[in-house]
């Protein structure tokens, strides 16, 4: 099964950007996609964005279009999530997941990362 790291979350205040970062390792056989949610305090999980490794096709929940930008390399086995004009309510705990596809991704990821904190003040 494939191992994922998340990195880059942090404490920024409203309007600010941050970078998070997803390391894959370990046995990624069918592994196509990779994708970012969020779960803030007392909310469920939600999808944020995701990406095909072969295509580089991308997609994005209306919440943060235009603001989150979801990028790869494919030679490090590595997702980035570039976030710009960040508001107090994108504070959630940020995970990558992993699947077969964009659409699986979004809908029943195989494999979670551990999650890393972004906090926005205002």
């Amino acid at each position: 099964q494939v191992q994922l790291v998340e990195s880059g979350g942090g404490l920024v205040q409203a309007g600010g950007s941050l970078k998070l970062s997803c390391a894959a390792s370990g046995r990624s056989v069918g592994i196509y996609a990779r994708g970012w949610f969020r779960q803030a305090p007392g909310k469920e999980r939600e999808f944020v964005a995701a990406i095909s490794f072969n295509s580089g096709t991308t997609r994005y929940a209306d919440s943060v279009k235009g603001r989150f930008t979801i990028s790869k390399d494919n030679a490090k086995n590595t997702v980035y999530l570039q976030m710009n004009s960040l508001k107090p309510e994108d504070t959630a705990v940020y995970y990558c997941a992993a699947g077969t596809t964009t659409v699986s991704v979004t809908t029943a990821p195989s494999s979670w990362g551990q999650g890393t904190q972004v906090t926005v003040s205002s």
